[in-house]
């Protein structure tokens, strides 16, 4: 069933699996993407995937976080990433090529970096502190007419996914992110039209929908990437509203299931076309990326921007103070993997409505996948880690494997480094030597690098670190 195509809005997929929202410092510092960001994209379609889920791309020009990554806030933007989805698709297979959707975001107080701190990246739903995730001392309330304008800015950016002639565009209500804020009881108290109640919480992302759906038309493929349950309790971060009264026991765990499903009839009804099903609030978090608790990455990133506010520098001070081992325990409790982590979550969400629901999250061996799509649980599966691992995963499949023969070991490290690093594997258990996993990581973003994506090895076979050649 994995091979078999799937068609959603008039746009056929060759097979069931994309290539999951993953994204790294491949474009240039004002947003617009390279030849290193196509050349990354590129060796995707050339692996067989049906289709590309695109980083996060930012719809307003003061929070575009990390540097580095792509941007659709001005229509400069347009002819760049025309041409690049052009020359990406290209470089697929079959007469389906490989479908390029763009996802769209806007991080909110979840902004992870920044050349100085601003006020713009502190803006929310309400005002809240979080320890783990973005570096602003605290949050605080959009205005309306912020609200308003940040509306516009994801329709005037859907406009620019039609016009640079991608196959769909998805917005992100999930990691964490803006809307999910507006989303998630725990960080969202406002009394007015966009909080309180389940249904008003979800009026922010209502009007954002029905923005992008009037930009791109009715017959243009659009998808939403939706949060199942927010685990706002895991992983261990100390978050809360700032506000008195304390909210009630409920919106400390978050939205679970109930409300969630809820948010899904909703967009159906909108006229979104398929849902994309994760879980769990902020990114990475252990539900969203399932595996290790990706430690060494994580020290490394909140000492790179500790100078933003006093909160990142407080922050990078206890990751430094505590031993590993005791961060593992205290801070990577939670964190484990589980194969199909949110399959389950996206079958109740797929009896709920009628039109598809991808799912992410723990998906690597070729039983797991299959029995995901055999038994109903989502139409399509989005994995991001195991192809970076093994971007020949489904050449491996076809040649009979049920498990890649170096398999990704869901350690995270690649999710935790993409703020200040090149994105690529940096689990060293996988490679012959720490130069070769230099040489791989390179490789990713360097289309004239001497060394392969595969093993990091040299073209030539010899495998010596290009540093070392004479």
């Amino acid at each position: 069933m994995l091979f078999e195509p799937f068609r959603i809005k008039g746009v056929t997929f060759a097979n069931r699996i994309l290539r999951s929202s993953m994204g790294g410092r491949t474009a240039y510092y004002d947003g617009t993407v390279s030849p290193a960001w196509v050349h990354f994209e590129r060796r995707f379609a050339k692996g067989g995937v049906a289709g590309l889920i695109s980083p996060t791309i930012s719809v307003n020009e003061a929070r575009q976080s990390p540097l580095e990554y792509p941007s659709l806030h001005d229509d400069r933007f347009i002819g760049p990433l025309r041409d690049a989805v052009r020359e990406i698709k290209a470089g697929g297979r079959g007469k389906d090529e490989c479908r390029y959707i763009v996802q769209i975001g806007d991080t909110g107080a979840h902004t992870h970096t920044s050349l100085r701190p601003q006020d713009a990246d502190q803006m929310s739903a309400s005002a809240f502190f979080d320890f783990q995730y973005g570096y602003p001392n605290s949050a605080r309330a959009m205005s309306l007419d912020e609200i308003q304008s940040t509306v516009g800015d994801f329709a005037r950016a859907a406009h620019r996914v039609v016009a640079a002639e991608c196959d769909g565009i998805e917005v992100t209500a999930s990691k964490g992110y803006l809307i999910h804020q507006f989303l998630n009881p725990l960080t969202n108290r406002r009394t007015d039209r966009y909080g309180g109640s389940v249904d008003n919480r979800f009026q922010l992302l209502d009007d954002i929908v029905r923005a992008v759906r009037k930009a791109v038309g009715a017959d243009f493929l659009f998808g939403v990437r939706l949060s199942a349950r927010d685990f706002n309790n895991s992983p261990l971060s100390l978050r809360f509203p700032l506000v008195w009264p304390p909210p009630p026991w409920r919106a400390w765990i978050g939205n679970d299931l109930a409300e969630t499903t809820r948010y899904a009839r909703k967009l159906e009804e909108l006229g979104v076309d398929y849902l994309h099903i994760d879980s769990g609030f902020g990114f990475p978090n252990p539900h969203g990326s399932p595996g290790g608790f990706p430690d060494e990455a994580v020290v490394v990133t909140f000492n790179a921007y500790r100078f933003l506010s006093r909160k990142a520098r407080m922050r990078a001070q206890i990751f430094n103070v505590f031993p590993a081992w005791a961060r593992k325990k205290i801070f990577g409790g939670a964190w484990r993997f589980k194969p199909a982590a949110n399959a389950d979550f996206a079958a109740a969400i797929r009896q709920a409505v009628s039109i598809p629901v991808i799912a992410n999250g723990g998906f690597q061996d070729r039983d797991v996948i299959d029995g995901a799509l055999k038994s109903g649980k989502c139409d399509l599966v989005a994995i991001a880690r195991p192809l970076l691992a093994n971007p020949d995963l489904l050449d491996q499949f076809n040649a009979g494997a049920n498990t890649p023969a170096n398999p990704c070991s869901f350690c995270s490290l690649c999710c935790a480094s993409t703020a200040i690093f090149p994105l690529g594997c940096y689990d060293q258990n996988r490679f012959e030597t720490p130069e070769r996993m230099m040489n791989q990581i390179l490789a990713w973003c360097s289309p004239n690098a001497p060394f392969g994506v595969k093993d990091g090895g040299r073209i030539d076979g010899d495998g010596k670190h290009p540093a070392l050649v004479q």
